[in-house]
């Protein structure tokens, strides 16, 4: 599954952290930038107010502007800064020609306050953003007090919010996807080592190495050791049960000889019976020995063109002194998930019977797709009719047309390909002899036992 990925997983985090930590930042910097250009507005309301308060003048007990601010944008209509005084008695309010015939007090404000400042309708009919200030003008005995009322369009401040948040935004988005290459960089960098390992194992299990190599992050290093110190046990282990394995083997040879020579004071019904059954042992015992003889390991994958070499090597001897040629056309990348025992047994059984018939050559070869691997052995021999391929997969019925031998070789092979999921089918072979196909999934079962086979 995806979500068993640790690239998958890494990249997740980092996603999710990246995505967190960017809309802090936006939420953080909006936030701050907002308070600052608020404080700009309320500086600049501030200089006008001050501005409005130190030109009053009270001329015949009412309030008298000795001159009006100089920024243009409070003589037009609706311009887009505005100013009102208001004293306290009531008079007529003095204000900016901006304002036109709109008139600000406390009463007409809106509810809601934005960035710290009133809400109220403007003279075009949009909002503006109203600064309050409350003063006392003072002339001998007589004090007036008076309220300044400095306002700017809401608009104004919203483009210049909008002005930073989208350069802003865009800023976040680019910071973003570097991030995010940065961290699939690092994923994919960290995670190199691990790939190697894999490479390293496969060779392990394909034969071509028995050792981990030593070189690599340190983080990984104490899982290399212990993997090593495991294959090393594991050899170990293997050798001694091989060595047992060969040791049974060779223990039987001599009972078996004596029994077969006592076999022979049996009746004739009798003996025939006990001698077969004699043999059937002798050829199970000389399995063992020729696994122990190609060093067979229980590993799980199993190298074709390693274990064919090794089989017609051991039976070479036989066919070279008649005559007999080999031909082998195996990948040498092809290889399956199977004890090489078991692989070796099956493969003994049909060269068996191969050599025993052939007369001239014997042909091996093998085709892989992505779940099956086809392992076909041909000869030159007298073959069988199609009708008796199926009773020669029987236990006790031999394939050759001269009845020579036990007749569970092939029987055998076929519950060793059975037993992984795969099967043993028989055909003509383009040699003119039997073509026995040894198909075997390239992945085992999980539940199989090696070596439970004969």
């Amino acid at each position: 599954m995806i979500t068993r990925s640790l690239r998958f997983r890494l990249a997740a985090g980092a996603l999710i952290s990246i995505a967190v930590a960017l809309s802090l930042v936006w939420y953080v910097l909006g936030h701050l930038f907002e308070d600052y250009l608020a404080d700009q507005y309320a500086n600049e309301m501030t200089a006008v107010s001050d501005a409005l308060g130190a030109r009053l003048a009270i001329e015949d007990g009412n309030l008298r502007l000795a001159s009006e601010p100089s920024d243009p944008r409070f003589q037009i209509p609706a311009g887009g800064r505005y100013w009102q005084i208001t004293a306290e008695g009531g008079e007529t309010p003095l204000r900016s020609r901006s304002l036109w015939d709109q008139e600000l007090s406390r009463a007409l404000l809106l509810p809601d306050m934005y960035c710290g400042f009133h809400q109220a309708e403007g003279p075009d009919g949009g909002v503006i953003l109203v600064s309050i200030k409350d003063m006392v003008l003072t002339e001998g005995d007589h004090q007036t007090t008076f309220t300044v009322y400095t306002a700017f369009s809401k608009d104004d401040m919203e483009a210049a919010l909008a002005s930073y948040h989208w350069p802003l935004m865009l800023m976040l988005i680019v910071t973003g996807a570097l991030l995010l290459l940065a961290s699939f960089l690092q994923g994919l960098i960290g995670l190199k080592p691990l790939s190697h390992l894999r490479r390293e194992i496969a060779d392990i299990r394909a034969g071509r190495s028995s050792q981990m190599g030593a070189s690599g992050p340190a983080e990984v290093t104490p899982l290399v050791n212990e993997i090593n110190m495991l294959l090393s046990e594991r050899e170990t282990a293997v050798e001694r049960a091989r060595a047992r394995a060969s040791d049974l083997a060779h223990g039987l040879k001599t009972p078996l000889t004596v029994l077969s020579h006592l076999a022979e004071a049996l009746p004739a019904d009798r003996r025939e019976m006990a001698l077969q059954q004699i043999e059937l042992v002798r050829q199970r015992a000389d399995r063992q020995l020729q696994a122990a003889r190609l060093g067979v390991e229980q590993m799980a994958t199993t190298s074709l063109i390693g274990i064919s070499g090794k089989l017609v090597s051991v039976l070479s001897p036989v066919t070279r002194s008649r005559g007999i040629e080999w031909t082998l056309d195996i990948d040498p990348d092809i290889t399956i998930q199977a004890d090489p025992a078991d692989v070796a047994e099956a493969m003994g059984n049909i060269l068996d019977n191969a050599v025993r018939f052939a007369e001239r050559r014997i042909e091996i070869s093998a085709l892989q797709d992505r779940e099956m691997t086809v392992l076909r052995i041909g000869d030159d021999g007298p073959g069988a009719a199609p009708d008796r391929y199926a009773s020669m997969l029987k236990r006790g019925v031999s394939g050759g047309e001269e009845g020579m031998g036990a007749g569970l070789g092939l029987a055998i092979s076929r519950d060793i390909a059975t037993a992984y999921g795969g099967d043993l089918q028989l055909d003509r072979s383009r040699l003119g002899g039997l073509e026995v196909a040894l198909c075997l999934p390239n992945k085992a079962l999980a539940n199989l036992q090696p070596n439970s086979f004969g």
